[in-house]
């Protein structure tokens, strides 16, 4: 049963990043693939119908870590205290520009709010990035599974890291990569004219970034967690998550050649599913990896609520989650096909 909330509780955050990764990537190329007002307004039409509901992903998720594993998110989020403040203050910064925006039809005052939501949403994504790095480097978890982490300490991962160090860092700039390209295949598959031509363009550069970046993430991994590789040498069916990551990203290039743009969004989709899918398989089953000793590390089996409430809770996320995929569908399917930049300019 704990193996299966592990499986549940990494499935929906993967689904978040996934659906509002878009979201973060369309924020980062925002000012580069917009120029004027009327494409910008263009753009915030392909994200703003389904921007709310891609948010339920991340409450759900959140909410199953704190029903099925509630130690590690109390330490969680006792110890990242710092930096999920940071993290608020950035989602609402992003979450207030765009209305706020649309309120003066002053050009400073769309600019400036329009660098506030190109801004907000590349911290976001880089912050994404250098969580999943804490994760797997570890945090300085004591011996009662709490633990305080500084924003940065000497910039080196050790037995009392920072959130940020070299490594962690590397992780947000991959992240931020990776979402930017998302992102770009998003506007690119949702546009037309100009926008989608630079989309595609950002998309294209945007790969080598990722293939770089990646590759040093995942060479840099033997350095800061060396047990990390012990799951793929015990179960090789692992590998099949790496396989899908490179099968993706590999797809990833032959689509954006192409120039199809569907086909491109769906590869980086599975490529971030790949990443984060094989991330999960190494860290099983530590929930958080504590840098000061092996045995204070909060895992399934010491983590876990009662066997009662997860059986309790598996039938009401069944519910749940069926109401949110059913609702997830009929939005997108509503919203499917291109969008109209004339009706964005008549709203701004």
């Amino acid at each position: 049963m704990e193996t299966l909330w592990f499986a549940i509780v990494a499935l929906m955050l993967a689904i978040y990043v996934v659906l509002d990764g878009f979201d973060f990537g369309t924020g980062i190329v925002y000012l580069f693939v917009a120029r004027t007002d009327m494409e910008r307004r263009t753009v915030l039409q392909a994200i703003e119908p389904v921007w709310d509901g891609n948010e339920v992903w991340l409450i759900a998720g959140g909410g199953l870590l704190f029903m099925a594993f509630p130690r590690v998110y109390a330490a969680g989020f006792s110890g990242f205290y710092l930096a999920l403040m940071l993290v608020l203050w950035l989602l609402i910064l992003r979450g207030i520009s765009l209305p706020l925006r649309s309120h003066l039809a002053n050009p400073l005052w769309r600019t400036f709010w329009d660098w506030v939501f190109a801004g907000a949403s590349l911290l976001l994504a880089i912050v994404l990035g250098a969580a999943l790095g804490n994760l797997i480097r570890g945090v300085p978890l004591n011996a009662e599974g709490y633990f305080f982490a500084a924003l940065w300490t000497d910039f080196l991962p050790g037995p009392a890291p920072g959130i940020l160090d070299w490594y962690t860092l590397l992780m947000g700039l991959e992240g931020a990569a990776i979402l930017t390209v998302h992102g770009a295949n998003y506007l690119a598959m949702k546009t037309e004219g100009p926008v989608r031509d630079r989309a595609r363009c950002v998309a294209a550069l945007g790969q080598w970034a990722v293939v770089t970046l990646t590759l040093a993430a995942i060479l840099a991994i033997p350095l800061v967690q060396p047990g990390l590789r012990r799951n793929y040498d015990a179960h090789p069916v692992g590998y099949g998550l790496l396989l899908l990551a490179l099968g993706s990203l590999a797809s990833l290039f032959y689509w954006r050649r192409r120039q199809q743009d569907v086909a491109s969004f769906l590869a980086s989709g599975l490529l971030i599913l790949g990443l984060l899918g094989s991330t999960a398989w190494g860290l099983y089953p530590n929930l958080l990896i504590s840098t000061v000793h092996p045995a204070h590390s909060l895992t399934i089996s010491n983590a876990a609520a009662s066997r009662e409430s997860l059986q309790t809770g598996l039938g009401w996320f069944l519910v749940g989650f069926s109401l949110v995929v059913a609702y997830s569908v009929y939005v997108y399917r509503c919203f499917w096909g291109t969008v109209d930049a004339a009706s964005g300019d008549e709203e701004s």
